[in-house]
C-alpha cells in the first residue's frame, strides 16, 4: 500500500489541481472525499491544505456547497467562523480595538465586587509573569473577566468567538515574538499598568474612562504586532 502524502504534498498537489485542469474562478473543486481518494490522503489533509489555500485567496468555501477557485465574490456573506479561521494577528488586534474598548465601557456599568477583585488579582499577575504562556494565560482570563462583567450575553459570547484565535498557533507565535522583541519584564509591567488602569476606571464606575483604558492597553500592542 502506498504510503500517504503529507501536508505540504497534498497542498502541492491541489496548486497543480487548480493550474493543470486550468480551472476558472469560481470554478468548483472535486468534493473533499474526492479529492482524499485521488490524491491518496486522508480527508483531514485535505480540510489543512485547502484552510491553507483559503488564506491565500486562492479558494474560498461555503458551507453545504463546496469549494470554488479564486476569491469569495464581492459581498457573499460568510459564516463568522469562516473568517475567523483566516484572520491574521493584524487582523485580530484591529477587532480587538473596535470591540473590547466597549465591553470595558460597559463593565463599568455592570460590575460586580468579586468581578472587580478578580480583575485587580489577574492585573497584578500579569506583571509578574515568567514567560509569554504565563501572560498569555492570565492577559486573556483579565480580558475574559472583562466581557463576562460587561453582564450582556450577546456581547459575551462574541468575544468568546473572537477570543477563540488567540489559541491558534499564528497568534501564538506573534504574541511570543512580541513578548520576546518588547523584553519580558519590561513588557510585562507595562501591560499591567494598563490594565490596572482598566480595573481602576471600572471599579469607579467611569464608562468613558474604562474605554480609553483599554483602548490604550489594546493600541501598546498593536504597535508590536508585525505586518
Amino acid at each position: 500500500m502506498a504510503a500517504r502524502r503529507n501536508h505540504g504534498q497534498v497542498l502541492d498537489q491541489l496548486r497543480q489541481l487548480i493550474e493543470n485542469d486550468r480551472l476558472k474562478p469560481q470554478d468548483a473543486l472535486p468534493p473533499e472525499r474526492d479529492l482524499a481518494k485521488s490524491l491518496g490522503c486522508s480527508r483531514e489533509s485535505v480540510r489543512k491544505a485547502l484552510a491553507v489555500l483559503e488564506r491565500e485567496g486562492a479558494v474560498w468555501r461555503r458551507q453545504g456547497q463546496g469549494t470554488f477557485v479564486g476569491p469569495a465574490p464581492v459581498g457573499l456573506p460568510r459564516p463568522l467562523r469562516a473568517v475567523l479561521s483566516g484572520a491574521t494577528p493584524r487582523q485580530l488586534m484591529r477587532a480587538r480595538l473596535i470591540f473590547e474598548p466597549v465591553l470595558a465601557q460597559e463593565a463599568a456599568q455592570a460590575a460586580t465586587p468579586p468581578q472587580i477583585a478578580r480583575l485587580r488579582w489577574l492585573a497584578e499577575q500579569t506583571g509578574q509573569a515568567r514567560d509569554w504562556r504565563e501572560y498569555e494565560q492570565f492577559d486573556e482570563a483579565f480580558h475574559k473577566t472583562v466581557a463576562e462583567a460587561s453582564g450582556n450575553a450577546l456581547l459575551i459570547a462574541m468575544f468568546v468567538e473572537l477570543s477563540s484565535l488567540r489559541g491558534r498557533a499564528l497568534w501564538q507565535r506573534e504574541h511570543d515574538a512580541i513578548f520576546r522583541r518588547a523584553h519580558r519584564d519590561a513588557y510585562a509591567k507595562e501591560q499591567a499598568a494598563l490594565h490596572g488602569a482598566v480595573v481602576d476606571a471600572i471599579a469607579a464606575g467611569d464608562g468613558p474612562a474604562a474605554r480609553d483604558a483599554m483602548g490604550r492597553h489594546l493600541v501598546a500592542i498593536d504597535n508590536l504586532v508585525e505586518e
